[in-house]
């Protein structure tokens, strides 16, 4: 098999085209691990180093020996499989158990539907004279978890401390919440819940600076939630051809009240359907700004008014399965963080890829 030694330009050319995942097969990785023949883009972890400057000549080692073959005159890479079995990812659930959502998906910064995304949290804090608020966002992922952004538990005021999560939340001005349908029957939710926090677990390598790599939190509720039809968990993308996936081409839904770690808008849930932006596009967008993006991060966005204005930092960011499981949603992203003010046209929101830290989550719960 022949193989190709690529420049940096001709790497960062390879990158820019835009066609779907596919695998053209299994391989054999230099580190001797299984993995797939897929192109460059859709393998987060060799694609990162395209974004390094400059790349070392052990990089580019890896690069040319990773290699696998050609399709329609473009290098092929061998990515690894990533199927850690370690970790309890039996605690997880899959599909028909996550991901279900009831509602009428017209997207673009609008209300949600009652028992739309019963998988999102609003997250408690309490403050001085015991007064509560909540100004974050998080995503139930099992009857005892919620994932969040790490900005969420670090980047409040010293005075703040976060005691707790609500969950079956639509209208934050009513309980319970109603909305009249079109034969003027008028339709409740049961009363939302709120459950202490018992654990709360940053990633041990997040860096709460510019760029906030890590950007993913989990909390543990101090009791297991009984689901109904408006609190079930999302899917998480387990498989290994969604948790390297940078989903290009793809659209997202981006939900919430809108929620940030310092203020709130919306009293009803919103959602909005936003793009993919390329990791490379949005890594030169942001390093204007001295920020650095990475494929442990993806972009989306970048419509005025829209993006994670829309929704709460720590907030998800899911996309529908394809397929039989088109049904279902996975969460593809936490809100991290965009250009301020928010909904600016040309930056998209950055969110933290869960693909990336699917191994760390299963390892990090426990019955």
């Amino acid at each position: 098999m022949k193989l190709l030694l690529l420049s940096l330009f001709s790497l960062v050319q390879f990158i820019c085209h835009t066609y779907g995942q596919e695998s053209f097969g299994s391989c054999i990785t230099p580190l001797r691990s299984t993995g797939e023949c897929i192109n460059l883009r859709e393998c987060a972890p060799l694609y990162n180093i395209i974004l390094r400057n400059p790349i070392s000549d052990s990089d580019r080692n890896l690069l040319r020996q990773s290699q696998c073959g050609y399709r329609n005159g473009e290098v092929l890479i061998c990515c690894a499989s990533n199927e850690n079995t370690s970790g309890n990812y039996n605690l997880l659930p899959e599909i028909p158990n996550c991901g279900s959502s009831f509602g009428d998906r017209i997207y673009g910064g609008i209300n949600t539907g009652l028992e739309e995304y019963p998988w999102m949290a609003m997250i408690e804090y309490t403050k001085p004279g015991n007064e509560k608020g909540h100004h974050c966002g998080g995503s139930l992922i099992n009857n005892r978890y919620v994932v969040t952004a790490a900005h969420c538990i670090s980047a409040i005021p010293s005075n703040w401390r976060l005691t707790g999560v609500r969950l079956g939340e639509w209208d934050t001005t009513s309980d319970p919440d109603c909305k009249r349908q079109l034969n003027n029957r008028e339709v409740c939710n049961d009363r939302y819940i709120d459950i202490p926090v018992a654990e709360i677990i940053t990633h041990p390598q997040y860096q709460n600076g510019r760029d906030q790599p890590h950007d993913i939190a989990l909390l543990r509720l101090r009791s297991p939630v009984t689901f109904s039809p408006t609190i079930q968990p999302v899917c998480l993308p387990t498989e290994s051809r969604l948790r390297n996936e940078l989903f290009l081409g793809r659209s997202m839904v981006v939900a919430g009240w809108g929620r940030t770690e310092t203020n709130a808008t919306a009293n009803i849930k919103q959602k909005a359907l936003v793009g993919v932006v390329p990791t490379s596009q949005c890594h030169s967008k942001y390093s204007t700004q001295g920020r650095t993006v990475t494929t442990q991060q993806i972009c989306c966005g970048g419509e005025e008014g829209i993006d994670s204005c829309r929704g709460d930092s720590g907030g998800p960011l899911v996309i529908e399965g394809d397929g039989r499981n088109n049904q279902y949603y996975y969460l593809v992203g936490v809100v991290s963080y965009g250009p301020t003010p928010c909904g600016l046209p040309g930056w998209p929101g950055v969110y933290t890829r869960v693909g990336a830290y699917v191994d760390w989550i299963a390892r990090t719960i426990k019955a």
